[in-house]
């Protein structure tokens, strides 16, 4: 399928309906964003990357890491540090220290046939027995960037891929799966920092393939899905409870999926960064679909959401909008059914702004840049975004700044490994990261990250 730009921008002009200006809606506000060539640094990154002798992780000069919590590691509570190290998020500490909740994306099939290790059951925190594989360990880093002790903090889940922050200082891990073993799978967690992780389903949240959530300023709630035969679909929860600190999540709310009305395809179609496109809300008829039942995306598509491929990471940015991300699309040929796409790129990131009910492109990754596959995202509070691409070949830690330049930061220079978890300590001076493995490390990653700020061009 192919769409001009203008016969694009003539069928969106039909979702204006009383918002009453095709300006207020869809606008072309900037050129596509440059990419830098491998390893070479335009004017607003960091800098050129320097190799690393250790053969670890390639950085800009004046950048270092440390390392820490390997796979099968022994941890603090006697048991092994697991595999698959994913999403993650940081937390304050006393004493400067800093607290980070890691997920593990771990499914039985891993354990049985590749060996990998799952995380141990602990005694009030396992979701369902009979499921030996995913769930979430939680570190305590010390000022200096050193592990002070780990332990595992959720167990019994599967495929814990990404997640959030809450407002109230928990992290709401995310199941990638809809799986059934002895309980149905595809729900969210919310883990404690300090108490641990709560092993009762949010079911509210939905039952689909959770990849990451973010908040609004409001307490609400976004939701990603990485999902496919039709593809995901972005989420809003409106809690009944909104902001009402540990738990308040189970009191239940509303579930809709993302509209773009005019639109009539999926999001890949869109390839002009800067492009705004006018949002609405589709309720989900029925969050927690039992097994057998029409899924909630095949459920929402039906009534008009919009499909979007590969919907990975989302994050909240200092000034309250809602980052999200699609890894790519396959475009109208791809060989499988279910990968093909209105049109083609290697990552789409995303900006929603929940005052205005507009998504905005704030940066494409045209088919055949190195930074292939952008997955999860932070945005930090120095002005810029970094995403970890999950690629065909080489791995990469990228910049996005405001303007939707896009630079390198991070190179894996060990294997062809993704990262995973990107997330700033809550000072901003340290951005842990993982990469997920074998063999799982986490980094700890800290250097001059004024020294040029990357919304301010030097062109």
């Amino acid at each position: 399928m192919s769409v001009s730009r203008r016969s694009f921008l003539i069928a969106g002009a039909t979702a204006v309906g009383a918002v009453g200006s095709l300006g207020g809606v869809i606008a072309a506000a900037r050129p596509a964003a440059r990419f830098a060539g491998d390893g070479e640094c335009p004017a607003y990154g960091f800098g050129k990357l320097v190799k690393d002798p250790d053969g670890l992780l390639d950085l800009p000069r004046g950048f270092q890491y440390r390392v820490f919590s390997e796979e099968n590691t022994r941890m603090s509570d006697g048991n092994p540090v697991p595999s698959s190290h994913d999403g993650m998020a940081a937390f304050p500490a006393p004493g400067g220290r800093t607290i980070l909740i890691r997920n593990h994306e771990l499914n039985p099939e891993d354990i049985a046939e590749d060996g990998l290790t799952p995380v141990a059951h602990v005694a009030g925190a396992i979701y369902d027995p009979e499921a030996r594989a995913g769930g979430t360990t939680t570190l305590l880093v010390g000022p200096d960037r050193r592990l002070v002790g780990h332990r595992v903090s959720l167990a019994g889940t599967l495929d814990n891929c990404a997640g959030g922050p809450s407002p109230w200082g928990t992290w709401l891990s995310c199941e990638e799966t809809v799986d059934t073993i002895s309980k149905p799978h595809g729900y969210v967690f919310e883990v404690d920092p300090a108490l641990g992780g709560n092993p009762v389903p949010i079911t509210a949240l939905g039952r689909f393939e959770h990849e990451a959530l973010s908040f609004d300023r409001r307490g609400n709630v976004y939701l990603t899905e990485d999902a496919g035969g039709p593809h995901g679909c972005f989420y809003r929860f409106i809690p009944n409870r909104p902001l009402g600190g540990r738990g308040s999540l189970h009191a239940g709310g509303r579930l809709s999926a993302l509209a773009v009305p005019g639109l009539g395809t999926d999001l890949s179609i869109v390839q002009t960064p800067g492009m705004l496109l006018y949002a609405t809300w589709i309720d989900v008829p029925d969050p927690n679909p039992a097994d057998g039942e029409p899924s909630v995306r095949e459920q929402v598509i039906a009534l008009g959401a919009v499909p979007i491929q590969k919907l990975e990471g989302t994050w909240t940015d200092r000034d309250g909008y809602i980052w999200f991300v699609s890894s790519r699309g396959d475009g109208p040929d791809a060989d499988d059914e279910e990968d093909r796409s209105a049109a083609v790129h290697s990552g789409q990131i995303w900006r929603y702004d929940p005052g205005n009910e507009t998504i905005e492109l704030v940066a494409l990754f045209p088919k055949g840049t190195p930074y292939d596959g952008p997955d999860n995202i932070t945005v930090g509070p120095h002005g810029f975004a970094i995403a970890c691409t999950d690629g065909e070949d080489a791995q990469w830690l990228v910049g996005i700044n405001e303007e939707g330049r896009v630079f390198p930061f991070g190179f894996n220079a060990l294997d062809d490994g993704e990262f995973a978890g990107a997330t700033f300590s809550p000072d901003g001076l340290t951005l842990f990261v993982n990469l997920q493995g074998p063999p799982g490390l986490t980094f700890a990653i800290w250097g001059p990250w004024r020294s040029r700020p990357p919304g301010n061009l030097v062109l």
